[in-house]
């Protein structure tokens, strides 16, 4: 009797401290052990005081959660943060009252901010021309080839010498469904960024004109380039020999890496703690191939994942900015920053996080799991690998993945397919350009 009596007087007394709490709400879009962990960590934020709630909630994946977020500050119900994939920059940048800038939020608060902990390809994305932080960097990654070393070894390749070359890669794909190894030999998850984004950052040849769009609202697609028609054409090709699995749309074929099926997969470096959990293999993980005859190649990979933005709404007081201003100092520091890059995959953000674990030796006991932050600094960015900032970047997208499909079921040649998404995209572009003129 008396213990039950307690434990109604216990919960009514956290009830009662969590109702005084100023609460915030955090829209996300990472599903399975990523969202997991991000709960974790705001977990931890609300339990490390007694002030704010940040109650946070899964809205679907990235697109997805996009779109939510648009209706619901049109309908003047904003959540307070929301978790934005890096294509919806441009669009969240452009989007006027609708967010807070980082740097405002935290001028309006007072909290003590430095953005300058940040890798600079991180700070730089999310970042004004004048080094004004608009965004919370917080799961940004890279993309890299993931590879079963299981796999290679039954195919008789070895499981040391990953491919470098897209030469190389096709041979090793055909070995390896030939001899059996995998029923599928090379497959990519977010089919237009790791086949059209980073591949042409790492060739060093421009996605769209005006520095990718970072220059300026008027760029146009440029990804009916020869080397991007020559590029599909070898997809085709090795879809027909059999040596290529297309995976579907987005992070649709992220499954077919963990699951065995294929040996070879182009995705996140963010597919870390899938893999951890699900892989019942030797695995490891390699920088991206590139055609080796491209003068300059291979440069500096970019930037994926996503960022926070402040969003406002009807009403929204000073308290509840100081809760979300308080949220990003916390996730900022370099303990929570250090355990999402080694739990999950995405980069370690800070120069600090990375230094240690390397002085730390994590990194030699851990083979590859530096390949993210290396990859994406090998080189000095040019204006085609800092990045792409396109307005409605993820309907063009789409565009992409619709033209490049029709071609992968014969319907058009790759060039038909780079020439139509060209013009659908700048169609969109022009549309984006014309709302935010």
């Amino acid at each position: 009797m008396y213990k039950r009596l307690l434990a109604v007087l216990l919960a009514t007394l956290f009830l009662s401290a969590n109702a005084q709490r100023v609460e915030v709400q955090f829209w996300y879009g990472l599903t399975g052990p990523l969202g997991e962990l991000l709960e974790a960590i705001t977990d931890d934020f609300n339990a490390s005081q007694d002030r704010f709630q940040v109650e946070a909630s899964f809205r679907g994946a990235y697109p997805e959660t996009m779109v939510a977020a648009i209706a619901a500050f049109r309908a003047g119900n904003a959540p307070h943060i929301v978790q934005m994939f890096e294509v919806g920059t441009a669009t969240m940048m452009h989007a006027g009252g609708a967010i807070l800038p980082v740097y405002q939020l935290f001028e309006r608060t007072g909290i003590a901010f430095d953005p300058e902990v940040f890798l600079p390809a991180v700070r730089g994305y999310y970042s004004l021309p004048d080094g004004r932080l608009m965004s919370l960097p917080f799961n940004s990654s890279t993309a890299i080839m993931w590879y079963n070393r299981d796999a290679f070894r039954a195919a008789g390749l070895d499981p040391d010498a990953p491919p470098q070359t897209w030469t190389e890669l096709r041979q090793a794909a055909r070995q390896i469904v030939a001899s059996g190894a995998a029923r599928c030999g090379f497959t990519t998850a977010w089919p237009t960024w790791t086949q059209f984004e980073q591949f042409s950052a790492i060739h060093n040849v421009p996605l769209a004109t005006l520095a990718n769009g970072m220059a300026g609202l008027g760029a146009e697609l440029m990804i009916n380039s020869p080397l991007h028609v020559r590029h599909v054409q070898n997809l085709i090709d090795m879809q027909a020999e059999g040596s290529f699995t297309y995976g579907g749309r987005d992070s649709s074929a992220d499954a077919l890496f963990p699951a065995g099926e294929c040996a070879i997969l182009h995705g996140s470096s963010g597919l870390l703690a899938r893999v951890l959990r699900e892989a019942q293999f030797d695995w490891a993980v390699a920088y991206l191939p590139y055609y080796d005859d491209v003068e300059g190649a291979p440069k500096n990979s970019i930037i994926g994942g996503a960022s926070f933005w402040v969003m406002t709404a009807p009403g929204r007081t000073d308290a509840e900015y100081q809760a979300v201003a308080e949220f990003f100092s916390f996730i900022s520091q370099p303990e929570v920053a250090r355990r999402w890059h080694v739990e999950s995959g995405f980069l370690p953000i800070r120069f600090d996080v990375f230094e240690q674990l390397q002085a730390e030796g994590f990194y030699a006991a851990n083979p590859g799991r530096d390949i993210p932050k290396l990859q994406l600094t090998r080189t000095e960015p040019t204006e085609n690998s800092r990045g792409v900032r396109l307005g409605n970047m993820p309907e063009i997208r789409n565009i992409i993945q619709e033209e490049v499909e029709l071609a992968l079921q014969g319907q058009q040649t790759a060039q038909q397919a780079l020439d139509n998404a060209v013009r659908r995209g700048n169609e969109v572009l022009r549309a984006f350009e014309r709302a935010h003129r």
